[in-house]
């Protein structure tokens, strides 16, 4: 006989068909039903459905259990919790109750219409209630000791209306304002997160910050199987939101912090990399619609879902580089997403079009999204959500940002570094290729250096410089490395000419 390891990781399936390989035929009923009762006792987690959320939460929350959302005014834990409930409704057929102690159904209702979502539709198809519960202080008498046997009725009869399977109260300590023994608060607590357990609902309890502790009555995060802390900061004028797992029961989860937005669609979680490096490296080759600059890549171009760089000083052509590839890939039929941070998009297509490239017709077929904005216009974090958004929508095979240096004026070098490392691993996971440009601070040697110094994230890094010859300068390229290629090492003279880049044999004095 042999015995059936029960990791947490192993499913029921993978579990009986290493059983039905390694026991004796026939003598293997009593492991089956060990595996039948490991995989009861599993802890199962419900998808939230919060775009992003689940990936960091490892699936959702963890079902049957409650689940507390805690941090200070504003940083949306009423709309976590709103969105938890709509989208379990909407996406996964899952019946909800919300309980407002401080905004009425209808406030609600106007409040997450912005957002997008349809809470009155679904309402009135009995999907979800919403049960206000006004508690006023100085409306309170007290008589006899104080319990929240009024409240477990009304729960239950709001979870019958709708067959509930989840529930969300906001805010829970809105129901200690009777000035009760602490003693005695704490213990209905208990009373309330046990009655929560007992009817198998998985529940979104929200609190506010205390001083000293992640709640004011410091006993929510003790009771909740899995504690989520919500954060809004203003960092030299700039506003951003984070989003910690403190503690997950039965699961194991990162604690690192997460960038979070809440825009028009509603609350947006972004994972923060792929710390496994686990994604495909194709060999299929992609031209950078440079004949010459082709050659000097082997012969084919980059690899298609590369990374390429492409660094200079101003001036020197880095924008024109990048527009002949995103013309090169549209000229395949394949979409291509353009983001530029420093000009118009009238104003690329106009200069793009001195050097002989018609990007219009591109984005008139659709194949050319050309987007521009100022970094001002998101913190990073919502640049990080955008840039996901844009990317779902179009579903591109090649993407540019131009120029990735103006970023830093929303951050520190090292934090622009974080947030491209982050969109760098996430095009790589979907076998995106991608182009950046970006300036030369200085180092004008072997290995110049760049503003916002990604280029150990870069595959292929492309270098222009300007030298000084003969009373006028001239452009050079050189390709510093190209990861799984061979290369060229020479330096060459180039010229924007009104039939596109010319790159010349090999540069005059060199």
């Amino acid at each position: 006989m042999w015995a059936v390891g029960t990791s947490a990781s192993l499913t029921r399936e993978v579990c009986l068909k290493e059983i039905r390989k390694l026991a004796p035929q026939g003598d293997h009923m009593a492991e089956l039903k060990e595996v039948s009762s490991f995989d009861q006792d599993e802890l199962i987690k419900v998808p939230t459905g919060i775009p992003g959320f689940d990936d960091v939460a490892g699936g959702g929350l963890p079902e049957g259990r409650p689940t507390l959302v805690c941090g200070g005014p504003g940083c949306g834990k009423t709309l976590f919790g709103m969105e938890f409930l709509v989208r379990g409704a909407a996406e996964f057929d899952e019946p909800g109750v919300f309980v407002s102690f401080e905004e009425s159904e209808e406030d609600l209702i106007k409040n997450v219409k912005s957002l997008g979502f349809d809470l009155r539709g679904l309402i009135d198809r009995k999907q979800v209630f919403v049960e206000y519960i006004y508690v006023e202080r100085s409306e309170i008498e007290e008589t006899g000791d104080f319990t929240l046997d009024g409240l477990f009725v009304r729960l239950a009869d709001s979870t019958q209306r709708v067959g509930a399977k989840r529930i969300v109260l906001d805010t829970v300590e809105t129901i200690f304002t009777s000035g009760a023994d602490e003693l005695i608060l704490r213990a209905e607590l208990r009373r309330l997160f046990r009655w929560l357990k007992d009817q198998g609902l998985t529940a979104v309890v929200t609190g506010e910050k205390g001083r000293e502790s992640l709640t004011r009555h410091g006993l929510e995060e003790y009771l909740s199987d899995c504690v989520i802390f919500l954060d809004h900061r203003v960092t030299e004028q700039l506003s951003t939101r984070r989003l910690r797992i403190v503690k997950y029961r039965g699961s194991s989860h990162e604690t690192d912090e997460y960038p979070f937005i809440i825009d028009e669609s509603g609350f947006s979680v972004l994972p923060i990399t792929s710390v496994g490096l686990a994604y495909h490296a194709p060999s299929e080759r992609i031209s950078s619609g440079i004949p010459r600059l082709d050659t000097m890549l082997d012969g084919e171009g980059f690899y298609q879902g590369s990374s390429v760089l492409i660094s200079g000083s101003s001036g020197t052509g880095k924008t024109s580089l990048a527009a002949c590839f995103a013309e090169q890939v549209c000229r395949r039929g394949n979409r291509c997403l353009y983001l530029a941070y420093e000009e118009s998009p009238g104003q690329i297509l106009r200069n793009t079009g001195s050097i002989g490239l018609n990007l219009k017709q591109w984005v008139n077929k659709g194949l050319l999204e050309l987007t521009a904005y100022r970094p001002t216009a998101y913190g990073l974090e919502g640049h990080l959500v955008n840039f996901h958004k844009m990317a779902a929508h179009l579903k591109p095979s090649a993407v540019v940002l131009d120029p990735v240096s103006n970023l830093v004026s929303m951050g520190t070098r090292n934090d622009v570094k974080i947030l491209l490392m982050r969109i760098v691993d996430f095009l790589k996971l979907k076998g995106i290729t991608s182009v950046f440009t970006d300036l030369i601070s200085g180092g004008e040697g072997s290995v110049p250096k760049t503003i916002v110094e990604i280029s150990s994230l870069i595959d292929t890094w492309i270098v222009l410089r300007d030298v000084e010859r003969s009373g006028e300068f001239k452009h050079e390229l050189r390709i510093i490395k190209s990861r799984g290629m061979s290369h060229s090492n020479q330096i060459r003279e180039y010229r924007l000419t009104d039939n596109g880049v010319d790159i010349l044999d090999v540069s005059a004095g060199v």
